[in-house]
């Protein structure tokens, strides 16, 4: 029997594309599925010829958070936090494109990303706080840098529903289209990204994140740190 590659990935106009594939999970994040993720990531990075990397899920959700079926360890946590890292520090920009549900874990790397867009399907929530788990990714920096302080809280802590149109209102995204459109709308825009100059870009995201997301890994230590004292 073939085993089903839980990421698919392909290159094309300088473009590396990167599918998120357990639809039968709504690609919820398990240990294979971060594993391959920084491993492409990793391929990214060393590849001259990927200029820009787009993230996208296969079937009705771009991604339901961890997969619960499994029990939490703590490579759970040292992988989804090196994903995040990996999407932050990349030299070169990151596009996602969500649709359906974006929650927990999937949002937070959706935040990490330089661009997201999203489809008017999609439906976000934060529920790591009713489950009692902390949040990772380096949302502590990420949410409150692009939604605020206050909203960053209200968020995280009540884990209520919010919409693409919501998520664009603040800041969270930065475009909403059509569900029919997201394919052509993010191809388009990754296509506009890889063909700016790579050495310009590197200097962007470089400055833009040193200076915006100054605290990031800071974050990821105190998550650490809070993800384990609830364990």
């Amino acid at each position: 029997m073939t085993q089903v590659q839980v990421l698919e990935s392909e290159v094309g106009d300088g473009v590396m594309t990167l599918t998120l594939n357990r639809p039968g999970k709504l690609n919820a994040i398990d240990n294979a599925l971060a594993q391959a993720l920084l491993d492409a990531l990793d391929a990214a990075a060393a590849d001259s010829g990927v200029r820009a990397v787009r993230v996208r899920g296969h079937g009705k959700a771009f991604c339901a958070g961890r997969d619960v079926d499994a029990p939490p360890t703590e490579r759970d946590l040292e992988l989804v936090q090196a994903v995040a890292a990996s999407l932050v520090r990349l030299d070169k920009p990151v596009l996602f494109a969500v649709h359906g549900w974006t929650i927990g874990g999937g949002l937070e790397w959706m935040l990490n990303a330089d661009i997201a867009i999203a489809a008017t399907t999609s439906r976000f929530r934060f529920p790591e706080a009713s489950l009692g788990v902390f949040v990772t990714g380096g949302l502590s920096a990420t949410l409150p840098a692009y939604a605020g302080l206050a909203r960053a809280k209200a968020l995280t802590l009540l884990g209520e529903e919010f919409s693409a149109e919501q998520a664009l209102a603040w800041g969270l995204v930065w475009k909403v289209v059509a569900p029919e459109e997201l394919e052509a709308v993010s191809v388009e825009l990754a296509r506009r990204l890889a063909a700016l100059q790579p050495a310009v870009v590197r200097q962007f995201k470089r400055v833009f994140n040193q200076v915006g997301l100054a605290s990031f890994d800071a974050a990821q230590r105190l998550e650490n740190e809070a993800q384990r004292s609830l364990g």
